[in-house]
């Protein structure tokens, strides 16, 4: 063990021989970055090279982070959301290119007869805000949701734009399940069963009423100042409410419904865009499968090859008309693009606002997990995240799987 200066923050963890810049990485950020409390852990051919945590859980308290630590990670919700709908496609259930309303009919009203599963996962459905009032207890009903969402009007015609589908994705995904899934189960609970528990994941999309608080990290919100530095063009639709980002993301119900003043997360709420709760490893060992060959969880390789296929623009390209910059999309996961860069082009994953990133590098078997409890604003890569995706290795070294401390109680300082 090395020594540590009274003033370097607390690290701990392993990486493998060769991933050693990754480490380095993730100390620069807490001490050059403004990071707080997070964990980063990479995936290789199915076994991990880089676990790691370090700094506070919580602010107020100074409690450490743990190994098992779990924070909202906002949109990176989307990409465990897009793997239960990867899971339906492989077990036959699913087809990518047949009308929602083929397994949900009442979706068919108001015009969205012929919205395609593929056009939904792509945010193209036009269907990023409600019209009708959706707040907790619609939420906490979801068959008064799926009222609400089948009686919605698109925006414009079906495939024509794109538009990201901020808070509403996830509750269209979740009654579609619901439809297909043989015990008619909410994604929720489909991803805990299906996902979650084979894999032993430190990860919620509803967060279960017996969770202890201890196991969870608030999180903080940006500073104002910080916000200034998002696009001009992005600052000024957030404060037009008739725009489509306000709407998709601001009001109705917007993003606060995940706070609980009591419990730090609302509890036994189900929000599958964006109230998932995960560790680092979480996400890193999950995204591992799919890098892999998706084994571990039966999937096909036409599913693989699909979720590795480029993005489909709509009619009138990749420019999202939320996000007010071109944004690549496909089957429930972001893709890589010019403006939010991550792995090869056959990667897919989900960043979540503030932060947090997962995605899954089929063509060099990586599976990669970051989150954070201090918020950044940055729209096109967090530089915490960044920072560390960059260290990967160019050329991957010859894989020595690390050998984690599943005990939060046995910690150990990154060698």
């Amino acid at each position: 063990m090395t020594a540590r200066s009274s003033t370097e923050p607390r690290i701990e963890g392993v990486v493998s021989p060769g991933w050693e810049p990754v480490r380095e990485a993730f100390l620069e950020n807490f001490l050059h970055r403004g990071e707080r409390g997070g964990a980063c852990c990479i995936y290789q051919d199915g076994e991990p090279v880089v676990d790691l945590w370090g700094g506070v859980r919580d602010r107020k308290s100074g409690v450490p982070w743990r190994p098992d630590t779990m924070v909202v990670v906002h949109s990176a919700t989307k990409g465990l959301a897009a793997m239960v709908m990867a899971l339906c496609h492989s077990r036959g259930w699913l087809d990518h290119d047949q009308r929602v309303c083929h397994y949900w009919p009442e979706f068919a009203q108001a015009g969205k007869d012929r919205i395609t599963v593929r056009q939904l996962l792509a945010h193209q459905a036009g269907l990023h805000a409600f019209d009708e009032p959706v707040d907790r207890a619609v939420i906490a009903d979801p068959d008064r949701l799926a009222g609400i969402m089948a009686r919605q009007r698109p925006a414009w015609e079906p495939g024509e734009r794109q538009a990201y589908h901020a808070i509403s994705l996830g509750f269209y995904e979740s009654e579609l399940l619901r439809r297909i899934d043989p015990a008619h189960r909410s994604l929720g609970r489909f991803f805990a069963d299906e996902i979650a528990l084979p894999l032993g994941l430190d990860c919620y999309l509803r967060v279960p009423e017996a969770l202890p608080d201890e196991r969870l990290a608030p999180l903080e919100p940006p500073r104002w100042w910080k916000m200034l530095a998002m696009p001009p063009a992005v600052l000024l639709a957030a404060l037009n409410r008739r725009s489509v980002l306000h709407r998709a993301l601001m009001a109705n119900p917007g993003t606060g419904f995940y706070l609980d003043p009591q419990r730090i997360y609302a509890r036994e709420l189900e929000a599958p865009s964006g109230l998932g709760v995960s560790s680092a490893r979480a996400l890193g060992r999950a995204y591992g499968v799919f890098a892999a060959g998706g084994r571990a969880l039966g999937l096909r390789r036409e599913t693989l090859e699909a979720l590795a296929a480029p993005a489909r623009p709509a009619r009138r390209g990749f420019f999202d008309e939320c996000l007010r910059g071109p944004a690549g999309f496909s089957l429930g996961f972001m893709k890589p693009s010019a403006s939010f860069p991550f792995g090869h082009p056959g990667a897919f994953g989900a960043p979540g606002a503030g932060g947090a990133m997962g995605y899954a590098d089929p063509e060099l078997g990586i599976g990669y997990g970051y989150v954070t409890n201090r918020m950044g604003a940055n729209l096109s890569g967090d530089p915490r995240d960044v920072a560390l995706r960059n260290a990967i290795p160019v050329r991957l070294p010859v894989r020595t799987p690390v050998t984690a401390s599943a005990s939060p109680g046995a910690p150990y300082y990154a060698r």
